[in-house]
């Protein structure tokens, strides 16, 4: 199998890619021919500076055809990509680099900066403009690959320590047919808009590889979110199949004008739950209701609402066709052997991958088999999609002179589900306020990517613990805890 030959290569060359939104306001099309042949002089270029079957290339490139050409080019060889999104710090980016040991870097020229501070001076091909570079007179030929050959890796939060690394296998890529078919429900001729900027889980997934291997049109928006201009792009570009965060369906129904679109087919969304009014704002303006899914970083998508059903607000849908999901003790567990997208293993850890996988996420059933997300069983916070770890924004917060001890746990909202609250204990000499917790925020968003940030920040004189020195982080979710 090779994803570059057998989806892209193999694609009517004169049919169209990719749609570009750039950030200076162009708006370029590009044709499968084009970004086949942007591919082979990508996987030159990498070639050119030593990459080699197995080597890993890191990517810090916004939403534009650099990323997913360099994505697909690492496909084409069989090298293991590390898609970056460009909100990371050089703090996030050196451990990322450390972990894995990339042999190059394909950058937009914007993270130069960041780049350096994160200590990387090894080989970069930088961007952006990779489909007007000319074309290699030879490329290497492509990888003869097998399923179990690793392909891609991104990292998820944890609870107890560093954001570990997730290693994909090839049929991470065809394994996505699944979901694309029976959940996104791309269709030839199609635009289809997933918003994930690159660097995340559904990013990787959705943007581009789903979309073209139902033979769709993938649309790039290398901008930040801007609820009115999305509905107008939405509009202009005649989008099909939308796919965005929850929080950004929020924001759009609670800041602008919803309204019908004439080819505007689908709505879905995947990382937490939609709260009813939302669901029922999108179906009363534009007769659609969002169809909701769930998978993680390690499994890929594991479910989705059914496409010839009626949806039930509230639920994350029914397994995928062939996945074989149950409720243990109130936990969703899976059986990899049918997750045809599921991780090889961690990075650097050498233990065999369990026989039942345990996702940490608790939900319930109803009689039809449709599933409902409760919460998590452990401590990581899904804020507007992202997965975040107490312990990155505990460490950021300690490393701040005041702060003594702190502890971070999820707090509703509105609009993102739940954001990220702080309870600090200060050292001696220094004075809980609005003006020191503000400086904490800064200081946070300086040492690690900006969503991490605790957008709630309270003070206590000691944390709640347990007799053994464990913090007790369910008397730290309520409101009135200290």
């Amino acid at each position: 199998m090779n994803f570059a030959v057998d989806v892209v290569e193999a694609a009517d060359p004169d049919s169209v890619a990719l749609i570009e939104l750039a950030r200076d306001g162009a708006r370029r099309e590009h044709r499968f021919g084009a970004v086949a042949a942007a591919v082979r002089t990508m996987a030159a270029q990498l070639h050119e500076q030593g990459v080699r079957r197995g080597d890993v290339v890191m990517t810090l490139v916004g939403n534009q055809p650099d990323w997913a050409v360099a994505m697909v080019a690492c496909f084409r060889q069989g090298y293991v990509v590390l898609p970056c999104t460009e909100q990371l710090r050089a703090k996030d980016l050196a451990m990322r680099l450390a972990v894995t040991s990339p042999k190059a870097v394909v950058a937009d020229g914007r993270n130069a900066d960041v780049l350096r501070e994160a200590g990387w001076n090894g080989p970069t091909i930088w961007g952006p403009g990779v489909m007007g570079w000319p074309h290699a007179s030879s490329a290497p030929a492509p990888a003869m690959l097998d399923a179990a050959d690793p392909c891609l890796i991104t990292f998820t939060s944890g609870t107890a320590g560093e954001p570990k690394a997730v290693l994909h296998a090839q049929r991470y890529l065809t394994g996505q047919r699944v979901q694309a078919e029976h959940w996104l429900d791309a269709r030839p001729g199609d635009v289809v808009w997933c918003t994930a900027a690159s660097g995340w889980s559904k990013s990787a997934r959705n943007v581009f590889i789903a979309p073209w291997i139902r033979g769709a049109t993938a649309l790039l928006h290398d901008e930040r979110f801007d609820p009115v201009q999305r509905l107008e792009l939405l509009e202009r570009e005649g989008v099909h199949v939308l796919c965005m965060a929850p929080t950004e369906y929020r924001v759009i129904a609670k800041r602008a004008r919803l309204r019908a679109f004439p080819a505007l087919r689908g709505l879905v969304a995947a990382g937490e739950a939609l709260n009813p009014e939302i669901l029922r704002a999108w179906h009363e303006t534009t007769g659609l209701h969002i169809r909701d899914g769930y998978g993680q970083t390690e499994t890929g998508q594991l479910t989705g609402a059914p496409l010839a059903q009626a949806v039930r607000p509230g639920s994350m849908g029914r397994a995928l066709p062939g996945v074989r999901l149950w409720i243990e003790d109130g936990e969703l567990v899976a059986d990899p052997a049918t997750v045809p997208t599921f991780f090889v293993g961690y990075l650097g850890d050498d233990a065999p991958l369990p026989s039942v996988w345990h996702t940490g996420d608790r939900v319930h059933e109803d009689e039809d088999g449709w599933l409902y997300f409760e919460g998590r069983t452990d401590d990581v916070i899904i804020s507007a999609g992202y997965r975040i770890g107490p312990f990155e924004v505990e460490s950021a917060l300690v490393s701040h002179p005041a702060v003594a001890e702190a502890a971070v746990v999820a707090a509703p909202d509105d609009e993102r589900g739940s954001v990220v609250r702080a309870v600090v204990v200060l050292r001696d000499g220094h004075r809980a306020g609005a003006a020191l917790a503000r400086e904490l925020q800064d200081h946070v968003k300086a040492q690690t990517a900006p969503y991490k940030y605790p957008r709630i920040v309270d003070f206590t004189d000691a944390l709640p613990k347990t007799e053994s020195g464990k913090v007790q982080r369910a008397l730290l979710r309520q409101a009135d805890s200290v």
